[in-house]
């Protein structure tokens, strides 16, 4: 009796221990602490997790062309399977927080603009990370809070038919597009309010209003929803020139032949394209390799051959050196309304 006493009082004890210690055990496999890990070990310890948890989901908005890449190569690579949802920026936002307000915490990553990062961090679903990677990005790529970080730039560029419209009679200003050779040749995509509201800053708002109001109705400009569209339009010579497309595709169709070119009437308007890893990620290991691998070299190289500006300095790109001017998504959503109502006035109108 007294041996089975004493043998029930050091399983007991053994038992106390354990639950004891359970806690700290949880807590080492939380989200946040696999995505604040450092040390030497913290690759092979995301690398050791990501095969135990077998591959990871990601919602991205990038082209179709560019997530096959990156995510090709991770899975090269590394040997995890990454399982993807494209969709349009508004969409994948509206998607995510669906699944939220219902429970379901399916995805690991995504990837969307800075605007609509900061709309899921304003719904708390992001994670903190920390990552050696970050020492390598230009300042302005990572917010002080970490919950998400620039991938890559997209610059508001404006490009041109190189058959319809000559080198030496491009813009040098805005002031110049009231010039009545423009008449009919002008084109604007549809949802770029936020570069618009920019521009307004350097020209002062009411200046800035009454002078694209001018343009508009002396000149016209064509509404296009879709910055490809938009840059394809270019290239066909439907729109022969267009205030605004991103940086990559106007490039990206000059080298494969067509008749389009780029310029910049400054200054430089930029925003981030900006990924992350959610804070009830079912695949934490996995969601920061992959965050870890889209900020290396091989990550950041597969951008710059697709002609997107890269965030690590240790990757080049002609369109570096431009001085840019970030949009602040903060500012971007708590004005949104105010800048569309402005940009709907002055193109959408008429």
């Amino acid at each position: 009796m007294k041996s089975s006493r004493a043998t029930s009082a050091a399983l007991l004890l053994l038992g106390m221990n354990f639950l004891a210690g359970m806690p700290a055990l949880a807590q080492s496999q939380t989200v946040a602490e696999i995505a604040l890990l450092q040390g030497a070990n913290r690759q092979q310890t995301l690398l050791d997790g990501a095969r135990k948890e077998g591959g990871l989901t990601v919602y991205a908005a990038m082209p179709a062309d560019a997530v096959r890449a990156l995510v090709d190569a991770f899975t090269k690579k590394y040997g995890i399977k990454v399982t993807t949802w494209r969709a349009s920026s508004e969409n994948v936002v509206q998607r995510m927080v669906a699944e939220a307000r219902s429970g379901r915490f399916n995805v690991d990553f995504v990837q969307n603009n800075e605007p609509a990062m900061a709309q899921l961090r304003r719904e708390h679903l992001l994670q903190a990370v920390n990552s050696p990677y970050h020492a390598d990005l230009m300042r302005e790529a990572l917010p002080p809070h970490k919950e998400w970080v620039g991938l890559y730039v997209l610059i508001f560029l404006q490009a041109y038919n190189t058959g319809k419209v000559r080198k030496d009679e491009l813009p040098a200003a805005y002031q110049d597009l009231l010039d009545p050779k423009w008449k009919g040749r002008l084109g604007i995509e549809a949802d770029d309010e936020s570069w618009f509201a920019y521009v307004l800053q350097g020209l002062g708002q009411e200046k800035g209003v009454k002078l694209f109001e001018d343009i508009v109705r002396t000149n016209g400009v064509s509404v296009r929803k879709g910055h490809t569209l938009l840059s394809n339009l270019v290239a066909s010579g439907e729109v022969p020139l267009s205030l605004t497309v991103y940086s990559n595709t106007p490039m990206q169709l000059k080298r494969e032949g067509a008749p389009v070119d780029w310029f910049l009437i400054p200054p430089a308007i930029a925003q981030f394209t900006s990924m992350g890893v959610l804070a009830k990620a079912p695949h934490p290991h996995a969601a920061m390799l992959f965050y870890d691998f889209l900020l290396s070299i091989d990550g950041q190289k597969i951008l710059a051959e697709r002609d997107f500006v890269p965030t690590s300095s240790k990757v080049d790109a002609p369109l570096k050196k431009l001085p840019l001017k970030f949009i602040d998504p903060e500012l971007f959503l708590d004005r949104n309304d105010q800048w569309t109502r402005t940009f709907n006035d002055v193109f959408k109108r008429k």
